[in-house]
């Protein structure tokens, strides 16, 4: 008798009205009885969120989804070394043993194989609670397959004739199908999410596929396309929908807080909970142990890398800064204490504690008085003084504690939901994604003030200056202005290697952090370089020697 391997796991059963859940271990059901039961598919299509998720979530395909393509990205530096295979991904060191590549991968297909056994085992049109699930399973495929795809192929506009991932289409275990083109799979993608929108009937909140969920991630899929006509096209099925809206200013200043059933501009997130997925000391293992330490819990060894936060330190008032932390060091009587810091030409973090008398700030190094001095750009006050080589541009702000000498910018996006330390469900899809779809491709289409006025629309949420055509900073396109919008609003989210890519830009790593170390860093790395895509994991070469290797 056939078994089905994929359900040897803790399958979930979900009170779906009041977002409870309770999961039921389940091992190894024959794949001739799983669907006799008519909750039975509801529940392996519970299980095939579970692979999402991980088991204990903080080890499944969501967690390592982030970490291969956050960390590789310019939001984040880490403070220094680190035997976790995370490493690699940050500093472009590609490894074909990288143990969470491999998981990565392994999670992928198990999920697709799950995926593929709800859409063999049942008929679409028999009802609507049918073809919701198959609808939902359907997505996830779609899902896996895109993100698989972002991160062992090159982006599309590189050629649709690059090799991808393998496109399995079965749940056959013997079925071990060779590696597909960039475009073959762009292609099932999309197929699987149209199926997906067409069946899915029941919107059950944030934490499960839905109709608008396809629609969101077809915005994105198109837009990585660049059939700029089709990514509007299915923001705006997804903005119309009356289904979402943004955070007001308030609530988006606290939505690392929110648990995604509270958050009316989530559409998909991979939801987590505290009691089942981070219970006891397990808030060490998360994604956002690494950005932080809260009361004494969390690495808080990677942090806001120095060029996001000079982007998002253009605007003062900017309520995305809620989500990043200084740790200020304190005086003996607790206050924070006076200093300038600057990178010098090594990519080096220089603070020097500054005193100031009558209105002048000055500092002593190497026996030699500096006094700061100020003048307003744009607007905007710059410090600097005049030092041994000339001016140098300063920060004027406090002293902040350290580690290897870098200072501690904690990043609070990925804790502290419901209060939790480092408790975070990840974001798939949320709102303000389809106004930045929509400011992309109208950018790219030429329709500066379209594109202006979406951006507009989260700067204003944001409580920062609104851009014109003729107030665009000095130099930038608009397209560029939508693309730094992007970086600020969907920061550490998992969108900005695969945005600096698929637009062919350079990604500028010319600022502190142990990614340069060693003797041959990348400071900069073009879209075009063999980096950029990961090696598929030998251990599955070894398995199926027909596999291609990436160069």
């Amino acid at each position: 008798m056939k078994k089905i391997i994929y359900i040897s796991l803790l399958a979930i059963t979900a009170v779906i009205t009041s977002c409870e859940l309770d999961r039921s271990p389940f091992t190894e059901i024959a794949a001739e009885d799983l669907f006799k039961d008519p909750g039975a598919a509801q529940a392996a299509t519970l299980g095939n969120y579970l692979f999402l998720k991980g088991d204990k979530g903080y080890d499944g395909w969501s967690d390592d989804l982030h970490r291969m393509s956050e960390y590789s990205g310019d939001n984040v530096m880490i403070s220094g070394g680190t035997t976790d295979a995370l490493y690699f991904f940050y500093n472009y060191q590609r490894n074909p043993n990288n143990s969470r590549n491999n998981r990565f991968w392994s999670n992928s297909f198990k999920a697709i194989v799950g995926t593929n056994r709800v859409i063999e085992s049942l008929t679409e049109g028999k009802s609507a609670e049918q073809d919701q699930v198959i609808g939902e399973n359907y997505y996830i495929r779609a899902l896996v397959f895109f993100q698989m795809g972002n991160v062992f192929g090159r982006p599309y506009n590189q050629g649709t004739s690059n090799l991808s991932i393998p496109l399995k289409l079965t749940s056959d275990i013997t079925d071990l199908p060779d590696r597909n083109t960039v475009g073959e799979v762009y292609a099932q993608v999309i197929s699987d999410l149209l199926k997906a929108e067409a069946l899915m009937n029941t919107n059950k909140g944030p934490s499960f596929a839905s109709k608008e969920a396809a629609q969101a991630l077809l915005s994105r899929v198109y837009l990585y396309m660049e059939d700029n006509d089709k990514a509007i096209l299915y923001a705006d099925k997804v903005l119309n929908s009356g289904t979402y809206s943004l955070l007001p200013s308030s609530r988006f200043a606290v939505m690392n807080t929110l648990a995604p059933a509270e958050n009316e501009e989530a559409i998909f997130s991979i939801t987590l909970t505290k009691d089942i997925d981070i219970p006891g000391t397990e808030d060490w293992y998360t994604i956002g142990s690494f950005y932080a330490t809260i009361d004494g819990v969390g690495w808080g060894e990677m942090y806001a890398s120095r060029t996001y936060l000079d982007l998002i330190d253009k605007n003062a008032t900017d309520l995305r800064k809620s989500f990043i932390e200084p740790q200020y060091l304190k005086d003996a009587s607790g206050d924070k204490i006076p200093a300038v810091y600057w990178v010098n030409t090594q990519y080096k973090y220089e603070f020097r504690r500054t005193t100031t008398t009558s209105g002048v700030t000055t500092f002593t190094d190497g026996g030699t008085t500096y006094t700061v001095q100020s003048e307003v750009v744009s607007g905007k006050t710059i410090y600097y003084f005049n030092g041994p080589n000339g001016r140098q541009d300063v920060i004027k702000d406090f002293d902040l504690d350290k580690r290897n000498g870098y200072p501690k910018f904690f990043i609070l996006k990925a804790s502290q939901q419901e209060k939790d330390l480092h408790l975070w469900s990840p974001t798939v899809s949320r709102l303000a994604e389809m106004y930045l779809n929509k400011a992309e491709a109208h950018a790219k289409k030429g329709s500066g003030q379209l594109a202006l006025d979406m951006v507009n629309t989260l700067r204003t949420r944001a409580q920062v200056p609104n851009y014109t055509l003729t107030t665009l900073p000095a130099g930038k396109t608009v397209l560029d202005v939508v693309l730094d919008e992007r970086r600020l609003e969907l920061a550490f989210e998992g969108h900005r290697k695969f945005d600096v890519y698929r637009n062919g830009r350079i990604m500028n790593r010319r600022y502190p952090g142990t990614h340069l170390n060693g003797t041959s860093p990348f400071f900069e790395i073009e879209s075009t370089n063999k980096v950029i895509v990961e090696f598929i994991p030998e251990q599955q070469i070894l398995i199926q020697p027909t596999l291609i290797q990436n160069p």
